[in-house]
Parts: C-alpha cells; sequence; structure tokens
C-alpha cells in the first residue's frame, strides 16, 4: 500500500507498468491511416494488478487492430493520474478511464468519452461502491468509522475514493481528517488490505467483489457492508478529442459496436459490464460525476 502524495509528483512522470506495454497488429494499413506513425496507443487505469490486466487487454486490444487495421499498444499505468496526464501530453489516443478519472480527463486532456461496456441488455451497464468492515473490527455501524483506519483506493478513483467520500460525508464523518486514510493503489490492494485486516474499514466496489468470487477468493460472511451507493455508470472508453476527425470517427464507430463474445470467459470476468459487447456513451452520461464532485467542493486538481 502507498501513503497519499503530492499530485504535482504523481504527475510528474508518465508511468507505465514494465510489463504493462505491448504492440498488437491488425491487418496491413498506410501509415498515415493511423495516427503515430501506426501505432495506436491504449491506456488503462490499474483497477487490479498489471500482471492480471495485461493479458486481458491484450485481447482486447487484439481485437480494436484487426477492426481498425493499425497497431494497437496497451499501456497498463502505475496510477490513475499517470493516464490522464499521458492523455494530456499526446501519448495516448485512447484511454479506459474510470467515471472520475474520465471528468477530470476531459478537462484537462481533451478526453471524449465514446464507448462504455454493456450489460445483458445491451445498454450501458452499471456497478456499486460500498464501504464495508470485519466481523471484529468493532465496528457495527457506519457512524463507528470515526478514528479508524480506512482503506481507499487511489484519490482519483471513483468507487474507491469519490463515492466513500460522500458515503462518509453522509454520516458527518470528514473523509480527510475523521479517519485514517490510507491509499492502497488498486481496488484489488484495498481488498488484500481489509481481508488481511490492515485497515479496519475500507472501499470495495462491486466489480472487485465479483473479482473477488470468481477467483475463489470471497467467502460469506467475510466483510460487513455498512454503506452502497446508487448505481454508478460504468468506464467510459474515451478518444483524445485532437485526434484528425477521419480517424476519430472510424476508431470511435468500432469502439461502439465491439462485440466481445470471442475473448474468453477469464477475460470478460475482469472487464467491466455484465454484457458481452461495447456500447455508444457520451459525455453527458458523467454529469451526476460531476455534480458529486461540486457538491463534496472537490478540487480535481489536487487529486
Amino acid at each position: 500500500m502507498r501513503v497519499r502524495t503530492p499530485f504535482a509528483a504523481r504527475l510528474g512522470a508518465l508511468a507505465v507498468a514494465p510489463a504493462a506495454l505491448l504492440a498488437l497488429a491488425g491487418p496491413a494499413m498506410a501509415a498515415d491511416d493511423c495516427p503515430n506513425g501506426g501505432t495506436v496507443r491504449f491506456g488503462v487505469e490499474p483497477y487490479e494488478a498489471a500482471a492480471r490486466l495485461v493479458p486481458v487487454y491484450e485481447n482486447l486490444g487484439k481485437l480494436i487492430a484487426d477492426k481498425l487495421g493499425c497497431k494497437v499498444e496497451i499501456q497498463v499505468t502505475t496510477s490513475y493520474n499517470a493516464e490522464i496526464e499521458a492523455m494530456r501530453a499526446g501519448k495516448l489516443e485512447i484511454g479506459e478511464f474510470g467515471p472520475l478519472g474520465y471528468v477530470l480527463a476531459h478537462q484537462v486532456a481533451k478526453a471524449e468519452a465514446v464507448a462504455s461496456f454493456s450489460d445483458k441488455e445491451g445498454k450501458p451497464d452499471t456497478y456499486t461502491a460500498s464501504i464495508v468492515t470485519w466481523p471484529g473490527s468493532g465496528i457495527t455501524a457506519l457512524k463507528d468509522v470515526a478514528g479508524h483506519s480506512f482503506a481507499f483506493s487511489d484519490p482519483a478513483s471513483t468507487s474507491g475514493h469519490l463515492f466513500p467520500a460522500y458515503g462518509l460525508r453522509k454520516a458527518a464523518i470528514d473523509p480527510d481528517k475523521d479517519v485514517k486514510p490510507v491509499y492502497a493503489g488498486s481496488h484489488t490492494a484495498s481488498f488484500e488490505a481489509l481481508r488481511n485486516h490492515k485497515v479496519e474499514a475500507g472501499e470495495l466496489n462491486s466489480d472487485q467483489i465479483h473479482s473477488a468470487k470468481s477467483q475463489g477468493m470471497w467467502q460469506d460472511g467475510m466483510f460487513t457492508t455498512l454503506w452502497q451507493s446508487d448505481p454508478i455508470p460504468q468506464d467510459p472508453i474515451a478518444v483524445r478529442g485532437d485526434l484528425a476527425p477521419a480517424f476519430k470517427a472510424r476508431v470511435t464507430k468500432i469502439l461502439q459496436t465491439l462485440d466481445l463474445h470471442s475473448l474468453p470467459p477469464k477475460d470478460l470476468d475482469i472487464l467491466a459490464g455484465s454484457g458481452k459487447t461495447l456500447v455508444p456513451t457520451t459525455d453527458a452520461a458523467y454529469s451526476g460525476i460531476r455534480d458529486l464532485v461540486k457538491t463534496l467542493n472537490i478540487d480535481l486538481a489536487k487529486l
């Protein structure tokens, strides 16, 4: 786990996990039909360990490359903000962001949400955030969390920071002053901190719970849920707004209709969404996230 570090320090390096950079070739196409000398760079937030995400997004990148006719290079960044900064610096053409990360990327990096993961009915899927504790922690209600250690995932995470902070404030608990915050770095790390009783309370989202169950790491009664959010829109896949118009239109159409059925079941267990396709979304789908940021008086530049 890591403690919170200053925003400028986290953004200082355009960091990518060493094993998380892969170039996947699609059918040959003229280099000038593809940006960046023929390679499309696809950033992924580190919501799980890079070693687990890389093979999944390698397969997803191959699907995109086959339809796009360009090489697709997967970059799992070392932090949520590193992905935002990479797009701001023109080092990513596509990025999968969490909803809060997307709001910031739209503001500072010209990110434009175009697609998201579907539910079983073919509509944009949702997920939930929760605040949990473990039996024996001494915490029996949300109000009891004050004064205890609390695992967040990342300052720029929607379900790992924004919504848990909102839940705490609803219980008159200041998420910065009234708990002992620990920034674990990912939802998986937050889960491990809770499972091993390294913290007394923390965040878990429904996708992480599903992932833990699929890996046989979840037992009934492991945690007590103290609070759960309303449904949150799933991660958007965004394109950089200053891409050449013809290419942007082409990659947008591919992303909005991409069929994921050919991916291995274990990949679909990790990817967001309960359906097996990507579907269109827009920036407006994340207006509720912006409203919550305003409600909590969060300065996005200081995340």
